[in-house]
């Protein structure tokens, strides 16, 4: 703590005498290009993308007449944003977030994944996860970043098309 400046001494005493937990950036002479070699840096979708991605994926269920929930999911398979349409089942707001968890913790489609179960049926074991279709990865560079899921149209394919509507959404498409 004696490298520390008494500025941010006593901003660090106020944050935990608040009882607020925050990450703060104190540089100490290393570059901030740089982080530090045992810190490692993941991407994630903003709150105001994930509210736009889960708003675009609820607007094309709406336009098709459709009954939704949608949750969007950060890399973590965290949930960000849930948005229960009017008149949705009450089982399509959990559908929605554990779909949104299985897309984004493989990077695919559900639709995709649905596939794999035939050679390892055994995945659908794994909790959180719900592997049918209505749920797309949203990616930058090839790595996920969130994913979007919807439940409760009268099909997956109709959830999973208003999921990527959502992911293509997410990023500004």
């Amino acid at each position: 703590m004696n490298s520390l400046s008494l500025r941010a001494r006593a901003a660090t005493a106020a944050v935990i005498g608040a009882g607020t937990l925050a990450v703060v950036a104190v540089t100490s002479g290393a570059s901030a290009a740089q982080p530090h070699r045992n810190v490692t840096q993941s991407s994630r979708l903003t709150v105001e993308s994930a509210t736009r991605a889960a708003q675009a994926a609820l607007d094309a269920a709406g336009k098709a007449g459709q009954k939704v929930s949608v949750a969007v999911v950060d890399r973590d398979g965290n949930t960000v944003v849930t948005l229960r349409g009017n008149g949705a089942g009450p089982q399509s707001y959990e559908s929605a977030q554990r779909k949104a968890f299985t897309a984004v913790s493989w990077n695919a489609p559900t639709s995709d994944l649905v596939k794999r179960l035939a050679q390892t049926p055994n995945l659908k074991d794994i909790p959180g996860t719900l592997f049918l279709p209505g749920g797309a990865p949203v990616a930058v560079e090839g790595a996920p970043v969130a994913a979007v899921g919807v439940a409760g149209a009268p099909s997956g394919d109709l959830d999973e098309k208003f999921a990527a509507a959502g992911a293509a959404a997410a990023l500004g498409r």
